[in-house]
């Protein structure tokens, strides 16, 4: 019976936490509120336990907030690169509690070239503002080059000089360097074949993979 009523409190946490996707209509339950759903779920089983309904919901509340730790830091982060970044080009893809920005290279820099293209500057600005307000995210900047060339003269240096001058502009607008990691991989890490102009075109790209900033 106690383990009836902790899971109803569960389920009644969880229905609050319902919203409209702002992108698809559709309803769903926030990534925080997932997390914190897990915790609840622990929390009000232990509680009911010891102290039967009253310790079920005390339980849950305390299970749910702590559940929902940097996940719910996360849902934030993401709402405001994707509201700042619509329509720019910028693919924002969730994974767990990291982000990953998807910068292809049609926007981002002209061909054979490391210098970051004048009209994407303020998108870059946009970014920038995103990571000041949230501080608590590790940032790591990917440079990606198609096949086509020698892959140690040209994709991995030019690859690498990419991901430097993103980094270095984030930098510029206020962003802490110990936050950001910067490397290039050349065409080692394709998102799809190289045999088609289409496929070279998607795997030239930066990407900008934003973690939990470690503390130490």
């Amino acid at each position: 019976m106690k383990r009836v009523i902790a899971l109803s409190l569960v389920g009644v946490i969880l229905a609050g936490c319902q919203t409209t996707n702002p992108y698809t209509g559709e309803q769903e339950t926030a990534k925080s509120a997932k997390y914190a759903g897990i915790g609840a779920v622990a929390g009000a089983l232990v509680g009911a336990a010891a102290n039967g309904k009253n310790g079920a919901l005390a339980g849950a509340l305390a299970g749910g907030l702590a559940g929902a730790g940097y996940g719910a830091y996360a849902d934030k982060q993401e709402a405001a690169l994707r509201m700042e970044l619509e329509g720019t080009g910028v693919q924002v893809v969730r994974i767990g509690d990291d982000i990953k920005l998807i910068m292809p290279g049609s926007i981002t820099f002209d061909s054979s070239n490391a210098a970051i293209k004048s009209d994407f500057y303020q998108v870059l600005g946009s970014v920038a503002t995103v990571m000041k307000e949230f501080n608590k995210t590790a940032i790591e900047v990917v440079g990606h080059t198609d096949s086509s060339g020698s892959e140690q003269k040209i994709n991995r240096p030019l690859s690498n000089e990419r991901a430097r001058s993103v980094a270095r502009y984030l930098e510029s607008q206020g962003v802490t360097q110990n936050r950001i990691t910067a490397y290039g991989v050349g065409s080692s890490q394709p998102l799809t074949s190289n045999e088609t102009k289409a496929g070279r075109a998607q795997n030239r790209r930066v990407e900008i993979e934003l973690k939990q900033l470690q503390q130490r």
